[in-house]
């Protein structure tokens, strides 16, 4: 029978690393990256699998930061409904939020390599049916299973890192990673504007689903010709003590669903908010049998043991209270230069360029130095955060009385695209520093499902805040109480961030 791997926080070839604590010791001290044996060879392919694997996930979030820009051309283009658009972004976010622990955990035992693979070829397909739909609701259907691939995916982009990356250099890949994630979030609006003025109003946006296809295509090529053949399948699967925990896959993904759906179909009206106590009390079910399961001999889905890491349940926490504040930021000012200002979904894009770009930088500095400053870079970035925040409600006011353009935006945005560099890439690199290989793709698939939570939640509740207001005010004023009520989510996870530094300084 498995045995859930609760003894060792284990390298890539089963070892305890040196300066890595056992998942069942809860003690408090600072974090240390996971570093090898001496005799521990890094695989002299990992730089081209990194590659491999920022080209999928600059696909997959492309995706992500376009539509929000060329919604306006689906309604002409298909004569869509608001629940049709709904629906556009519903549809992925549900399901990418739902398999992602399943995935990661698929990958740890199946091999991470095959199912990042499958993934980037459900994405690549669904993206041909999303550009080609001749429907709402063939591009609904798309929208779905383009986020099954993304699920599917990105886990598996996690635990390769944590699978070929060791000490210092696992901290760089994170880095660049984060670099990724900040280009293609300041490519996809920009690129989506350009694609609709060139297109048309009417077909432009079947571009912006179609420009996935040869960058998904050129992964697959790559991942074929780069990844280690045969693909390196994990331990556990080596040895046949793999268990998939069908029952607690099914629970936790029913358990997300139900917490993720009230946030995310505004459809559902006051009716829908029943689904919260449902997905808790499903998630306790879930632990419950996570905890059975374990006690008789076999290996749970998530090794809840995992929690007693200080780095991991701190991090996660993080993750979910920073989404849940800093998402809303880009939607609200997309809003507020497009609806508010009257200006083009282009000029909304270029708005938030330079942050996106600081943001790939700083991301790029943390990866490199979250080894040595570790969680005081995190708390760096959340105060960046709240300064641009601030500035950028002071640069709102002086629009509204004709003192200010609204371009000096760019400047006090890019506080907060420095802040996702040095919050994101460090915090991700923390909290899954500690994490045994055997786990790795199932922990990372918590991080981001805590992510996509934050996301959700925070999407509906800021932006329902902000258009409150707007009903009774102006853009302005509209615009001031989201980003402090952003400020306040802000000032929450830097509150958590800072309790864990002192802890850590205590422990040590």
């Amino acid at each position: 029978m498995a045995h859930a791997p609760t003894t060792t926080a284990a390298d890539g070839a089963g070892r305890r690393a040196p300066g890595v604590v056992s998942i069942g010791q809860h003690r408090r001290e600072a974090v240390t990256l996971s570093s090898p044996d001496v005799d521990d060879v890094p695989d002299p392919r990992r730089w081209r699998i990194l590659a491999v694997l920022l080209v999928a996930i600059f696909m997959s979030l492309v995706s992500v930061s376009i539509i929000n820009v060329v919604l306006p051309s689906v309604q002409r283009g298909l004569g869509a409904s608001d629940s049709d658009l709904q629906w556009v972004l519903t549809g992925y976010a549900l399901t990418f939020g739902v398999v992602l622990v399943g995935a990661g955990r698929a990958g740890d035992l199946l091999g991470r390599g095959p199912l990042f693979i499958a993934g980037v070829v459900l994405f690549t397909l669904s993206s041909v049916w999303g550009g080609l739909a001749p429907d709402p609701l063939s591009l609904n259907l798309s929208r779905v299973v383009q986020g099954l691939g993304s699920g599917l995916l990105n886990p598996q982009a996690v635990g390769m890192i944590q699978q070929y990356f060791r000490g210092p250099e696992r901290g760089r890949a994170y880095g660049a990673l984060g670099s990724v994630i900040g280009v293609s979030v300041a490519v996809g609006p920009v690129l989506g504007g350009l694609i609709i003025q060139l297109a048309g109003e009417a077909d432009g946006w079947r571009w912006t689903f179609l420009v996935n296809v040869p960058v998904g295509v050129l992964a697959v090529v790559l991942a074929l010709r780069w990844f280690p053949r045969p693909m390196r399948v994990p331990r556990a699967a080596r040895t046949g003590s793999h268990d998939l925990d069908p029952v607690g896959t099914v629970l936790l993904a029913l358990a997300v669903l139900a917490l993720l759906l009230p946030f995310v179909e505004r459809g559902l009206g006051p009716w829908g908010w029943l689904l919260l106590p449902g997905g808790a009390a499903l998630l306790a079910l879930w632990v419950a049998w996570e905890l059975h399961y374990r006690r008789r001999g076999r290996a749970p889905m998530v090794d809840l043991s995992l929690f007693r890491l200080r780095s991991f349940s701190v991090g996660t926490v993080i993750a979910g209270l920073y989404f849940l504040g800093v998402t809303s930021v880009w939607v609200i000012v997309a809003l507020y230069v497009q609806n508010g200002l009257g200006r083009s979904a282009l000029e909304a894009g270029l708005v938030g360029l330079p942050a996106a770009l600081v943001s790939a930088v700083t991301s790029n500095w943390a990866g490199r130095h979250v080894g040595a400053r570790g969680r005081r870079i995190v708390v760096a970035g959340l105060v960046s955060a709240m300064v641009g925040l601030l500035l950028s409600v002071l640069v709102v006011q002086l629009v509204a009385a004709d003192r200010a353009s609204v371009w000096w935006m760019l400047l006090t945005l890019a506080f907060v695209g420095a802040a996702q560099g040095m919050v994101i890439t460090p915090n991700q690199t923390i909290t899954l520093g500690q994490v045994p290989l055997e786990y790795s793709g199932a922990a990372g698939g918590v991080l981001q499902t805590a992510q996509r939570i934050g996301t959700a939640m925070g999407l509906a509740v800021i932006t329902a805040v902000a258009f409150a207001v707007l009903e009774e005010s102006t853009w302005a004023v509209a615009v001031t109480a989201g980003f402090l009520a952003v400020t306040g989510a802000l000032a929450v996870t830097l509150a958590v961030a800072v309790l864990d530094l002192r802890g850590a300084r205590r422990g040590r």
